[in-house]
């Protein structure tokens, strides 16, 4: 068995794609503010890659950089301009922060109205509960690929590894939806019997930030895999799941190529939706 490729990044311009004939017919053109932060590579590239895609889609951009040495006063001044800004129909604090700023007050002070990121907690609360509300791209995206690719996801065994706020504990909440119906586990640096679950589990979906943790010898035969792990290494980036259990997967998202394009298009999808509203 060789696994077929969960491609996000082809399935994430077609929703572009989708998402641009919306945008088209609309009268008053959504747009995108983001927050960064500092001078990390990686999130000035992400955010740069935000502002790509606002462009293929018709979307405005509403960029605000700032430098590593700003307070915590700064960046919720920044946040204050954009929840009043006619212009701004959404916008992200890119993460992580620069140490010295509150993350968490960071998110509080967004607008939920605006908080394109599904992280605020009022709508992280909304989710629990099953009100309409942004829904944290992460974990939006994966779930879009599953049913894009149209793998089953009711009464599937879900493993999730990690209970991070941006993929694990959101992405349990939506795969345990009515429609989504899986039934779901979460492990993380306390489980006591790892193998044991990754060996039951239909689907699995790796967010821990350890290269290469899950093994072919871990998995069950036609097991679909889902990578969502970054680890910076010299030689490049690396997943969570080594590329050799797809001689026994049934489909896997790699990384790269696989879940981030497809989190940068629910981005844009939350921001045309509340757009609509």
């Amino acid at each position: 068995m060789s696994a077929k490729i969960l491609d996000g990044k082809a399935t994430a311009t077609t929703i572009k794609s989708e998402l641009r004939e919306i945008v088209e017919k609309m009268a008053v053109k959504p747009g995108l503010g983001t927050v960064l932060v500092g001078d990390d590579p990686g999130s000035h590239s992400y955010v740069s890659g935000k502002h790509r895609d606002c462009a293929e889609v018709g979307i405005k951009s509403i960029r605000v950089d700032l430098p590593a040495t700003a307070t915590q006063a700064d960046v919720l001044s920044a946040i204050s301009d954009l929840n009043s800004s006619s212009e701004c129909t959404g916008y992200i604090v890119q993460l992580p922060v620069p140490k010295g700023i509150n993350p968490n007050m960071v998110l509080e002070a967004i607008d939920p109205a605006k908080d394109a990121d599904g992280l605020h907690p009022l709508n992280l609360g909304k989710l629990v509960i099953g009100e309409s509300a942004p829904l944290p791209c992460t974990p939006r995206g994966i779930v879009e690929l599953l049913k894009r690719y149209e793998i089953p996801t009711k009464g599937a065994e879900v493993l999730v590894m990690g209970r991070g706020l941006t993929v694990g504990r959101p992405l349990a909440l939506l795969l345990t939806r009515k429609g989504d119906d899986a039934t779901v586990t979460i492990t993380h640096t306390a489980t006591k019997d790892v193998l044991s679950h990754t060996k039951r589990a239909d689907i699995i979906v790796a967010a821990i930030g350890q290269a290469h943790f899950l093994k072919p010898e871990m998995i069950k035969a036609g097991a679909v895999l889902l990578d969502v792990g970054i680890t910076r290494t010299d030689s490049g980036l690396l997943g969570d799941i080594d590329p050799s259990c797809a001689e026994l997967a049934s489909y896997i998202a790699p990384m790269p190529g696989g879940v981030g394009p497809m989190t940068r298009a629910m981005l844009l999808s939350n921001v045309v939706e509340m757009a609509q509203r």
